[in-house]
Formats: C-alpha cells, sequence, structure tokens
C-alpha cells in the first residue's frame, strides 16, 4: 500500500493541503475543530511528517552530533539518554560518537566528520586544547561540554570546583581530617579533574587542614578498578585516610571495593563521596554519596543552544547581541545546577 500523502489527509479530511501543512506545524491560526478533524484522518491514514525532507528543503540533514569519550561510562550514557530526549522534542536525530579521547577523533568531530552530514555539535571535548578550537573554520555549530577551553564556544557545564569544595567540606563537617583525592591530579590546566582537585585544596586549606604529600591518588583511567587500585596502593603504602573525595563514581564504587577488602567500613572508618549520580551508586553497599548534576538540563541547555545556532546560521539574519548592536548573538557560558546527595557512605544508614 502507498503511503499516505498531505493531499491524501486532505481529502479525507476535506480541507486544503495547506490546512493540512499548517496542522502539522501547529500554526495558531487554525480553529479547534479543523485541527481535531484533520489529527483525526491523519490517525486514521497513518500518515507521518516526512522529516527527511522537510529538513533538506530548509537545506539541513536533522541531525546532530553527540560526541562523547566513551559510551560505556555510565555518566555519558545516561547523559545521551537525555539529549535524544531533548532532541526528539525538535524533531532532530542524534548520531552518537565515541572519540576515545583521541585528540584525531575529536578534531574530526569537531570539523562534521568532513561532510554536511550534520547540522550541529555538541562535544565532550578531552583531548583538544584551546588552540584546536580557535582555528576551527567553517565548522557546524558546536556546543561544548564540560570544562571550558575558551571563550569563543558555547558552553555548557555544572560549576566544578564549587562543587568539589562543597563535597569537601562536607567530609570535613563530620569530623574527617585526613581527607584523599582519588583521581586527584594538581595542574594549571582547565580540565574537569584540575577543577575539581582545586576545590578540594580549597577546601581543605579554608579549614586549615595539612595537606598529606600524598593525598592526590593518580589514577590511569577514570573506572571502577582504577579506583580499586589506587585506594589499594595507599593503604598498602600506610595511609590511613578517614575520608575520600573521588573525581567520579566508577572511582568511588572502586574504593568502596578496595575499602572492603582492607577490612575499613565505610563510613564508619572512612567516609566516601563521588561525582556524577550514576545508577549504579543508589544500588551499591552502602549507597554512595554522591555529587549529582543535572543531567537533564545540561542536555537541554545543550541541546536548546545548539539549535538556536543552527536557525540562526541557516537564516542568515544573524541575532544582535543587544537590541541596539549587530552581530550574532555572543556565546553563553551557561552554568547548570547540581546538588550533593548524601547516601550511606558519608552519612550512615538511615534509622529503621
Amino acid at each position: 500500500m502507498a503511503r499516505p500523502r498531505i493531499k491524501d489527509v486532505a481529502r479525507h479530511a476535506g480541507v486544503s493541503e495547506k490546512t493540512v501543512s499548517n496542522v502539522i506545524n501547529d500554526y495558531v491560526h487554525v480553529s479547534e475543530r479543523t485541527r481535531r478533524v484533520v489529527r483525526e484522518s491523519i490517525e486514521h491514514l497513518g500518515y507521518r511528517v516526512n522529516l527527511a525532507g522537510r529538513h533538506l528543503r530548509k537545506g539541513r540533514t536533522g541531525i546532530i552530533a553527540l560526541v562523547v569519550p566513551e559510551l560505556d561510562v555510565p555518566y555519558f550514557a545516561e547523559l545521551a539518554r537525555h539529549v535524544i530526549r531533548e532532541a526528539e522534542q525538535l524533531s532532530l536525530t542524534v548520531l552518537i560518537h565515541q572519540s576515545g579521547a583521541d585528540r584525531e577523533h575529536e578534531l574530526a568531530a569537531l570539523a562534521g566528520f568532513g561532510s554536511d552530514f550534520v547540522d550541529g555539535i555538541i562535544l565532550s571535548p578531552l583531548a583538544l586544547t584551546a588552540d584546536d578550537l580557535r582555528q576551527r573554520a567553517g565548522v557546524p555549530p558546536t556546543v561544548l561540554l564540560g570544562e571550558l577551553l575558551e571563550e569563543g564556544a558555547d558552553h555548557v557545564a555544572i560549576d566544578n570546583e564549587k562543587a568539589a569544595r562543597q563535597a569537601t567540606e562536607h567530609l570535613i563537617a563530620l569530623g574527617r581530617r585526613n581527607i584523599l583525592a582519588v583521581g586527584g591530579h594538581e595542574a594549571p590546566g582547565l580540565g574537569t579533574a584540575e577543577a575539581r582537585t582545586r576545590g578540594y585544596l580549597a577546601a581543605l586549606a579554608e579549614e586549615g587542614l595539612a595537606r598529606h604529600p600524598d593525598a592526590l591518588l593518580a589514577v590511569d583511567d577514570f573506572r571502577m578498578p582504577d579506583g580499586a587500585r589506587a585506594v589499594t596502593r595507599a593503604l598498602d603504602a600506610g595511609l590511613r585516610p578517614d575520608g575520600l573525595l573521588c573525581l567520579n563514581d566508577q572511582l568511588a564504587l572502586g574504593a568502596l571495593r578496595a575499602l572492603h577488602e582492607h577490612g575499613l567500613r565505610v563510613p564508619e572508618d572512612v567516609a566516601v563521596i563521588g561525582f556524577d549520580d550514576v545508577e549504579g551508586g543508589r544500588f551499591s553497599v552502602p549507597t554512595l554519596s554522591t555529587v549529582a548534576p543535572d543531567k537533564a538540563a545540561v542536555a537541554r541547555v545543550a541541546v536548546q543552544l545548539l539549535h538556536h545556532r543552527i536557525e540562526e546560521a541557516a537564516a542568515l539574519t544573524p541575532r544582535p547581541v543587544d537590541p541596539g548592536g549587530p552581530g550574532i548573538q555572543a556565546p553563553q557560558d551557561r552554568v547548570v545546577a547540581h546538588r550533593l546527595v548524601l547516601r550511606e557512605s558519608t552519612e550512615g544508614p538511615e534509622p529503621r
């Protein structure tokens, strides 16, 4: 059976093809009765909007790319789900690409994969430099996630330094004085690990706590085995922490295992807090305290920013920075909310 077309819907509903188009595009100047009749005809005939044709008529593909370092990291998997949901509200399809934190892969994504296949890109870079971003030219509109590499691009993130400071302050408020940072990395860089380490160190300094020379437990990666290995090395070397700030939940879950294997109780002996509020932390034993970024808001803001840039580029009539000045709207640096979620790994089990 041939796929129903707009003219078939118009004939069935007894209206013009233009009216059917107005209903499909949700134009306001259509009576509720007409809107109802057209929608009933659409449902009866099984008509589906040809999104590809619609996008191509506008000079676009209707596809955006989400580029993340690793798909099997729970944070990025959960974020991708939110991005897909937000994109669907704008009739956009999401192509998900794994960069492996490799600079060449991130550069290829930044260049639109060498074609006009995508209308825009949401990119979580780990290997790119600020110079890489400054040198880009003629690429699709791009929104960056994570730490800001430069001020010339739209950007969405939580305040990682502030969040780490608050998490460390929570451990200090519990009376913990020998707090180690699993995955801590002290450097002048702008990466997420660096920002979270700065927040941790700032909290210690504010409380006048001496920093142990080996307080930053280095990791090769940010997965559970890395967290377990880092904590095992520290304990075997004679360190006796009473608190752990883990730079993501994967590290924290690995740390819980290492502490258990060394006969240490959580939180009685060592309080543990992570980052990202991934699902696994809600089911670990004990359940994991964590910094919870608003992942739904990160996705919503990123998709909306990108959609605005795509529309802006297609219209060829850039919106002014202010009502009196010409030019494309200035890049936006959007900070999304986060909150501390306190569970058993710092607070102990709730009374029954």
